[in-house]
C-alpha cells in the first residue's frame, strides 16, 4: 500500500503528510520548505514568528507581521518540490486577523487555525484568494459549530479540518483531567468529527478532509489513521529532530536525549494546559519562583503579565536558542522516542516505508465487511 495523494479542493500533494506548526521560531520557511519538497504540507508558525527582529520590543505587531511575510516568501523561493506551504495562526493571538491579512496576500496554500474557534475566517478571503482554510479542533461539536457559522455567514465550508488529541505538544485543547482520559483518543474524537461532518458536506456535494494530529508517530500509525477515515496525518514533535528544523542544534538535542518520565503537563501562564519537556526552569517556577520580567509583546491575548510567573514568549525562545535556563521545549508526547537528528527527506522516507510495510488495524477484516452493508465514509469524506 502506497501513500494516496491528499487532495484538499483543487490542491494536492503527493504525500498524506502536515509538518504540524511549532511557534516561537522552530517551524519557520527552513523546515517547512523541506516538507514540502518532499511532498508534504510544510507548515510555518506564526506563533512570536517575530520574536528575532529587532524592534520586537518597541514594535511587537510590525515586527511579526514583517517576519511572516518574509518566510513565507523565503520559503516559496527554497520551494521546488510537489508539496505546499502552509502557515499555523492561532485565534489567540493579539495580532491574528492581520496575520491572516498578510498569509492571504502572500498566497499561502492554506492556513491552520486553532487556539481558539475561528469564526470569521472566511471573511478575509478577498479578490479570489485561494488560500484554502483549515481549523484546528478536539471534538466533534467544535467542527460541526464553525461549519456552521461558516455556512451561514460566508457560504463557506471548511476547506479541512485538523483534529488534535491529547498527546500533542505544546498548548492543548483539553482540560487537564481529560488529557489521560481514554475517551478523548485521538482515534474517538477522529471518528467523532468525521461522523458530525459527513452530512454537512453531504448536503453541499463536497467532500472535507480531516487531518489527525497529536502522538501520530510511525508508518504504521498513518495507515492505521488512513484506515479510520482521516485524509492525512499531522506530525510535529518527528520534525523537530531534523537538520532543516529552524531550531537551534542544542533544542534538537533535548528531544534526542529526553526520557519517557521528562515529559510533562504544565500549567501555561496563558491558561492553558501544555505537554512540555521538564528541565531546571519549569522545576523552579513550580516551585513558586516568580522569573522577573517586563511584557513586551502581549503576544496571547488571555496572558494577564501582572499574573503570570513568566513570560512564554520569553521562555520558548530562550529555549528554541538551546539556552535552557532561560525557558522550556513544548513536545508531543511520543518525543521520548526521538533518538537521532536526521534529513527531512531521511524521515519522509522512513515513513513511507513503515507505511508501506504497514499492517491494517486489528479487526480491519470484520470494519471492512461491515461496512460493505452501509455507505462508506469515504464516498462522501
Amino acid at each position: 500500500m502506497k501513500f494516496p495523494e491528499l487532495k484538499i479542493g483543487d490542491l494536492t500533494c503527493p504525500v498524506p503528510i502536515v509538518q504540524g506548526g511549532m511557534g516561537v521560531g522552530i517551524s519557520l520557511s527552513g523546515l517547512a520548505s523541506a516538507v514540502a519538497n518532499q511532498g508534504g504540507i510544510g507548515v510555518i508558525a506564526g506563533a512570536m514568528i517575530g520574536i528575532a527582529e529587532p524592534d520586537v520590543s518597541k514594535d511587537p505587531t510590525e515586527a511579526n507581521l514583517r517576519a511572516l511575510r518574509n518566510e513565507i516568501r523565503k520559503a516559496r523561493a527554497m520551494t521546488s518540490g510537489a508539496g505546499a506551504i502552509g502557515v499555523n495562526l492561532m485565534v489567540a493571538l493579539t495580532h491574528s486577523p492581520d496575520m491572516v491579512r498578510v498569509s492571504i496576500e502572500e498566497g499561502v496554500d492554506i492556513i491552520f487555525s486553532g487556539a481558539g474557534l475561528p469564526l470569521d475566517l472566511p471573511g478575509y478571503l478577498k479578490n479570489g484568494a485561494k488560500t484554502k482554510l483549515a481549523p484546528i479542533v478536539s471534538s466533534g461539536r467544535a467542527a460541526r459549530l464553525i461549519a456552521k457559522k461558516w455556512l451561514n455567514r460566508y457560504d463557506y465550508l471548511p476547506d479541512a479540518f485538523v483534529v488534535e488529541g491529547p498527546m500533542a505538544g505544546g498548548h492543548l485543547g483539553f482540560k487537564a483531567e481529560q488529557i489521560d482520559d481514554p475517551a478523548f483518543e485521538l482515534k474517538i474524537l477522529v471518528k467523532d468529527v468525521i461522523d458530525e461532518i459527513k452530512p454537512i458536506a453531504a448536503e453541499k456535494n463536497t467532500t472535507i478532509p480531516v487531518i489527525a494530529a497529536g502522538g501520530i508517530y510511525t508508518g504504521q500509525d498513518i495507515r492505521d489513521f488512513l484506515e479510520l477515515g482521516a485524509a492525512a496525518v499531522q506530525m510535529g514533535t518527528r520534525f523537530v529532530a531534523t537538520h532543516e528544523c529552524d531550531a537551534d542544534i542544542k533544542f534538537k538535542e533535548a528531544f534526542v536525549a529526553a526520557r519517557k518520565e521528562d515529559l510533562r503537563i504544565i500549567k501555561s501562564p496563558v491558561g492553558m494546559p501544555g505537554r512540555a519537556l521538564s528541565n531546571r526552569f519549569l522545576e523552579e517556577v513550580e516551585s513558586g519562583a516568580k522569573v522577573p520580567f517586563k511584557c513586551p509583546y502581549h503576544c496571547v491575548k488571555s496572558c494577564v503579565p501582572e499574573k503570570s510567573p513568566y513570560c512564554i514568549g520569553l521562555a520558548l525562545a530562550g529555549a528554541r536558542r538551546g539556552k535552557f535556563s532561560y525557558g522550556f521545549a513544548f513536545a508531543g508526547a511520543n518525543a521520548y522516542r526521538v533518538d537521532k537528528i536526521v534529513s527531512v527527506k531521511e524521515l519522509m522516507d522512513s515513513l513511507r516505508m513503515e507505511f508501506e510495510q504497514s499492517s491494517p488495524p486489528e479487526n480491519s477484516e470484520e470494519e471492512m465487511a461491515a461496512n460493505d452493508l452501509r455507505e462508506p465514509i469515504s464516498a462522501t469524506y
